[in-house]
Formats: C-alpha cells, sequence, structure tokens
C-alpha cells in the first residue's frame, strides 16, 4: 500500500491544478470564484471567457483524470480497483484543490477522464445522455447528473469484466449528485441557469 501512496498524491496534485482559476487569472486578471456562477468549472468558464477557452480547458480537466488511470497505473502493475483509486485521487484534487483552500469545481469533467480511461463504453452513453439532455432543456447541471446516473448501469450492461467495479462507480455517481445539491434545489424552485445564461 505504501508504494501507491506517492502514485495517489500525484494523482491528486494533477487533478488539483485549478486550470480555468489559472486561465481567468491570466488573461482577465481576476478570480473566476467573483464570476458568474462562482464555480471553478468549464461552464462558468464559458460564461466568462467563452468556446475559445472553455473547449480546451473542459478537455484539459478530462485529462487530468485520464493520465493518472492510463499512465500511472501499469507503473505499479495494478488492476481496475488501483486505477480507479487514481483516478478517485484525481477527482477529490480537482474538487478538493490545495492550491485554492481546497474550493474547486464539481469534479464532472475530471471524473469523465477517470470512466474514459476505465469503461470508454459507458463514458459515450454517458456522453450521449449529456449532450441530448442539455440539447433537450437547457441546464448543463441536470444533464451532468443524469449522466452520472446513467454510468452505473452503462458500466454494467457494456463492460462485463468490470462489473466488480460498479459500486465504485456508483460512489462517483453519488459524489457528482452531492456537488450539484445546489442546482438540484435551484431546478426544483425554477431559479437554475440554463446553458448560456447569465447569472443575475
Amino acid at each position: 500500500m505504501t508504494d501507491l501512496l506517492p502514485w495517489v498524491l500525484a494523482s491528486y496534485l494533477i487533478g488539483a491544478i485549478p486550470t480555468s482559476y489559472l486561465v481567468v487569472r491570466i488573461v482577465k486578471g481576476q478570480d473566476l470564484r467573483t464570476l458568474g456562477s462562482g464555480n471553478l468549472g468549464a461552464t462558468n468558464l464559458y460564461r466568462v471567457l467563452g468556446w475559445r477557452y472553455a473547449v480546451p480547458v473542459g478537455l484539459f480537466d478530462m485529462l487530468k483524470g485520464a493520465v493518472p488511470v492510463l499512465a500511472f497505473t501499469p507503473r505499479v502493475d495494478g488492476g481496475d480497483q488501483v486505477a480507479l483509486l487514481f483516478g478517485a485521487a484525481a477527482v477529490i484534487g480537482h474538487v478538493f484543490p490545495v492550491f485554492l483552500r481546497f474550493r474547486g469545481g464539481k469534479g464532472v469533467a475530471t471524473g469523465a477522464g477517470v470512466v474514459l480511461g476505465l469503461a470508454p463504453l459507458a463514458f459515450l452513453v454517458a456522453l450521449v445522455a449529456w449532450v441530448f439532455v442539455v440539447k433537450a432543456s437547457g441546464y448543463v447541471s441536470l444533464a451532468s447528473i443524469l449522466a452520472a446516473l446513467v454510468l452505473p448501469p452503462a458500466v454494467y450492461l457494456l463492460h462485463h469484466e468490470r462489473r466488480q467495479l460498479v459500486p465504485l462507480f456508483l460512489g462517483l455517481t453519488a459524489l457528482v449528485v452531492v456537488m450539484h445539491l445546489k442546482n438540484i434545489r435551484r431546478l426544483l424552485s425554477g431559479t437554475e441557469h440554463r446553458f448560456g445564461q447569465r447569472p443575475a
């Protein structure tokens, strides 16, 4: 177990890279946490700087989850559970980054990178669900929640060799839901902002 600790720490530190925060600091000289919705994610970055910055940042945040799974696991001859451990550390780093006093994003893009590395077919199903819900409703938060809920059954049905990981994917789903509790309350009250809409 001690052999894994340096890799878990490295995974956390990669996840903790505050990509959207750094981009806004460099481009606008401002703190993204004081702009738009205040969230350190690609959606809020889109509100502030547009697609030109949001797309590469979103892809980089996905890489923060995929790299530990795909690059670190083989170095310790680890199996799927070790890969998911590294991925979870990256997600925790994104959500609770040490560089920003543990106030980060919601972990959706980084978690998606973890899923892509471990269960690519399930990732595609969740991605299709996400795109469909965004187009149909305009709510990124709702799309993220439903995509997370679709994930465990998709892993079970499409990745038989990884069915033992379904409980751990359920944990990832639970994290996404918990991180969106405020959004859920706004959705229920009808005050949630649609995609592209600037908060008042």
